[in-house]
């Protein structure tokens, strides 16, 4: 039975990050991946990430593709979307046009998987700058709510929020692969206190359920 159930294919749950050049999604992704800050990375075509985790006491794969932000690479966008089975849309909180621009990744986004109920949640990066806030939480806050998805405010510099918003996107993706409607997930803010791909596929399997980043590289 246990031998049975061991060659069972493993869960792979695939999580697509957009968002405007310079937001902090390749940092983010890092700091989630290996547990540190990254604050000079050269600007991403597309880089690829894999990585074990336990969610809710089962052990699945995180795909994670980190996608360019540059407009200049906004035709080439829809082939990494159609992959996608969930989507962390990132800003900056320091940057009013970052914010913006969420709107037409987002409209981008249903016109390719043609699904407004697809795990999609919203980011809020660099929330350690607060001196130098420009979208107040209310204003994300309020956007999030139009779009019926999750707010989440992060620091990839701090770590702040960094599992929590993968691991709230990773638990819609599941809901959503077994037929529960993404809409009955809880939808609290929180706020802390193709050119082919370039692929950099690294695998990392964690140490302890914690998912602290306390990982080893395979």
């Amino acid at each position: 039975m246990s031998k049975a159930k061991a060659q069972q294919p493993q869960v792979i749950h695939k999580v697509i990050m957009v968002g405007s050049g310079g937001v902090g999604k390749s940092a983010l992704t890092l700091q989630f991946m290996y547990d540190e800050f990254v604050e000079d990375y050269e600007p991403t075509k597309a880089d690829s990430y894999r990585k074990k985790v336990v969610l809710d006491g089962e052990e699945v794969q995180i795909d994670i593709l980190d996608t360019a932000g540059q407009e200049e690479y906004a035709a080439i966008r829809d082939n990494y979307f159609r992959s996608g089975e969930g989507f962390l849309c990132l800003f900056s909180i320091t940057e009013q046009e970052s914010f913006q621009a969420t709107v037409d990744f987002r409209e981008q986004i249903l016109r390719v998987k043609n699904d407004d109920t697809i795990p999609f949640l919203l980011v809020g990066n660099k929330a350690d700058l607060e001196d130098k806030r420009y979208v107040s939480v209310d204003e994300a806050q309020e956007r999030a709510k139009q779009w019926n998805v999750p707010y989440v405010e992060t620091s990839a510099k701090t770590r702040a929020n960094v599992d929590k918003c993968f691991y709230d996107l990773l638990r819609m993706v599941k809901q959503s692969k077994s037929g529960m409607r993404v809409g009955t997930i809880n939808r609290r803010i929180s706020v802390p206190r193709p050119r082919q791909l370039d692929r950099k596929s690294k695998e990392v399997t964690p140490v302890d359920s914690s998912s602290k980043g306390c990982c080893q590289l395979l």
